[in-house]
């Protein structure tokens, strides 16, 4: 087992399949294969359901996937801390939605600029599925908002993670125009909230507002865009919360109206032990911005 076989092993994990990942990696799908059998066989374990060309990690595959993505990891941290800037080195990068669409365009087209050698990965998805991953290794530093109940640093401490703010979001609950007039959240008609999926810190102080989860009335609906929440509330049908931010890139419809809900802060958070050049100097220029 080497870096080169668990790199094989993630991206046909990744693309689930064979062909995908050997036109990923520029090998042959013969030499791919190869590859998975001599781990199964040094593993001893299945880890992949073959399902016609379909490659499904197996109960195994998917406990190994995680360790995996944490070597991998840990060697490309080892190799920058050792070489440093020379090799220009990998950021993984993971993100809300909101603010990789209304924050981080100007903030890594300023780094790649500064940095040009250095390669730039990022990933989006909701507040705690990015913690889990800044704290299993399977992303360097992530932006995020933390929910109330990491209102004080203990369970961060414990998990191995820093942090250090850096935005300031004014969120806002959209709302029908029909709810134009309406001052008190409570005094709101519409009994549908359209939010991202369950671990989106945003959509818990909107539950949490709205007393979503003390009523029967309430139904969430799960979509993974702004703009077709935007178009939903548009119809009358539904509330949603968003930053002032992402608002401000929209062409707000007339029949859309908003509340102002609170501050919300932006962090960025990274594993204690993440100590490699590409990340200090990003870190370095979000401080200075």
């Amino acid at each position: 087992m080497n870096s080169g076989s668990l790199r094989i092993f993630c991206t046909v994990a990744d693309y689930e399949s064979v062909t995908q990942a050997a036109i990923q990696l520029r090998r042959a799908p013969s030499n791919v294969t190869t590859k998975i059998k001599q781990l199964e066989s040094d593993l001893g374990v299945e880890l992949f359901i073959r399902t016609g060309k379909k490659m499904k990690l197996a109960s195994s595959g998917r406990k190994f996937y995680e360790y995996a993505q944490q070597l991998l990891a840990l060697e490309n941290e080892a190799r920058q801390a050792i070489m440093g800037e020379s090799i220009g080195g990998q950021l993984i990068i993971g993100s809300m939605e909101s603010t990789a669409a209304s924050r981080l365009p100007s903030v890594l087209s300023e780094y790649n600029i500064a940095y040009p050698t250095t390669n730039i990965s990022l990933t989006t998805g909701t507040s705690m599925q990015l913690l889990e991953k800044v704290s299993n290794g399977e992303l360097d530093c992530a932006f995020l908002a933390l929910p109330d109940v990491f209102d004080n640093d203990k369970a961060l401490v414990e998990l191995g993670i820093n942090t250090q703010e850096v935005w300031s979001e004014e969120l806002l609950l959209l709302v029908p125009i029909s709810e134009k007039k309406t001052s008190n959240f409570k005094d709101i008609k519409v009994r549908n909230l359209v939010s991202f999926h369950k671990g989106c810190t945003y959509r818990e102080i909107a539950e949490n507002i709205l007393n979503v989860n003390s009523s029967i009335d309430w139904k969430i609906h799960e979509m993974s865009s702004y703009h077709a929440m935007a178009a939903y509330v548009a119809s009358g049908m539904s509330v949603t919360v968003l930053p002032k931010s992402v608002l401000d890139l929209m062409d707000l419809p007339a029949s859309i109206s908003y509340l102002r809900i609170k501050e919300s802060k932006t962090l960025i958070i990274w594993r204690k032990e993440f100590d490699v050049p590409a990340f200090k100097n990003f870190l370095k220029l979000l401080t200075k911005r």
